[in-house]
């Protein structure tokens, strides 16, 4: 139960997190209050693999089933701190909120599971079924799951519990994400004569357009698989008196249960096959991004741009046990899905792991100025 002591040690680990600025591959220092924090507690175990996730076990005194409570403590930038009422990486509390880049999203839930996995512990004084893993994930922001392939390889869990903000709501799905990059290729001339060239973003302007007709995928559940255009560059850049010879444009596509990367390129494929056989000048392509960042602890992070998504049925058992444990203890949990991707498009998407989602405060919160948390109540 959450005593007044407890509450205080959850919303000071939450502060002592939200006061290391994080941002994906620098995400050290909160792995060092995290460390210190599991061991103060007396978890069985904490350790930090190559990508820099920290993972903290405690182990009951009877084999059972493992359970992984998920969170990543990578935090997008903060753009203009003089934007916020409260300075960002305080973690000043007003009126009952902890404010801070990184509250919601997600480092009040990651200080809640370590709070709350040592608290468990101490009592039943470990006399218990299993194991409880709570692991600080980085570089979510970037790569939703890919640094979470290594946790669930050393931890193999039964079940995973995706901490990100939903309400303590259950959550049993989302869209996954896919960066889809389509690329036209061109012929460089000088600009003062533009006939002896081919302007590649001429020809991006018509695949654009011919892109903007697929009618997107569908789930009566999930929604459309949007596909939304995000950027446009051109080369060379600037382009002084010279006409580009290549443009490429980013496209956002969220991705629906079911859906494969060949799924997903085929129709955009088609499109681009019928264009240029129409126009023999047109030379394009399309691919998945392929993204690279350095880690805090020096290895590299790589991943192509694929994020699945997934859904459970409300009714399926896991779900239904966890809906009903909540309601034992007073709280009246909606059965929905996150609208953003998570960690779950690894555990839940690719591994197939039992996963569901269940974290405080609010969705719409991250990512957003004066970002904040709402300090939990005290029930006993």
């Amino acid at each position: 139960m959450l005593s007044k002591e407890r509450q205080e040690q959850v919303v000071e680990l939450c502060q002592k997190l939200i006061r290391q600025q994080s941002y994906s591959g620098h995400e050290d220092g909160v792995v060092a209050e995290l460390s210190a924090q599991m061991k103060a507690e007396g978890f069985d175990s904490v350790t930090v693999d190559r990508y820099g996730n920290i993972i903290g076990c405690i182990k009951g005194s009877r084999p059972g089933k493992k359970i992984l409570f998920d969170g990543h403590i990578d935090t997008v930038p903060v753009g203009d701190e003089t934007e916020w009422t409260y300075p960002p990486f305080a973690a000043e509390i007003h009126d009952g909120k902890i404010y801070g880049r990184g509250t919601s999203d997600m480092k009040g839930a990651v200080a809640g599971f370590v709070t709350a996995a040592a608290a468990f512990a101490e009592d039943t004084g470990k006399d218990f079924a299993g194991e409880i893993y709570v692991a600080g994930v980085v570089h979510e922001e970037c790569f939703e799951g890919v640094a979470a392939r290594e946790i669930s390889k050393a931890v193999q869990p039964d079940y995973v519990v995706i901490g990100e903000a939903s309400q303590l709501n259950l959550k049993i799905g989302q869209r996954g994400r896919g960066e889809i990059v389509v690329e036209t290729f061109g012929k460089p001339c000088h600009s003062a004569n533009p006939e002896k060239g081919i302007n590649a973003v001429y020809k991006m302007a018509k695949v654009i357009e011919a892109i903007r007709t697929l009618e997107p995928t569908h789930h009566p559940v999930l929604g459309d698989g949007i596909l939304e255009l995000t950027d446009i560059k051109s080369a060379p850049y600037p382009g002084a008196s010279v006409v580009p010879e290549y443009c490429r444009a980013t496209y956002d596509r969220r991705l629906l249960v079911g859906e494969t990367k060949e799924s997903v390129l085929e129709p955009i494929q088609k499109l681009l096959d019928g264009l240029m056989a129409e126009d023999p000048q047109l030379k394009a392509k399309v691919s998945y991004a392929v993204g690279k960042e350095l880690c805090h602890t020096g290895a590299e992070i790589t991943g192509e741009r694929f994020f699945p998504g997934w859904l459970y049925d409300e009714n399926d058992a896991f779900v239904q046990d966890v809906k009903k444990q909540l309601e034992g203890m007073g709280y009246q949990p909606e059965i929905t899905q996150y609208n953003f991707c998570t960690n779950g498009s690894h555990y839940a998407g690719e591994a197939q792991i039992k996963t569901f989602g269940l974290g405080p405060s609010k969705e719409n919160l991250a990512h957003t100025v004066n970002e904040y948390i709402v300090s939990a109540p005290v029930i006993k």
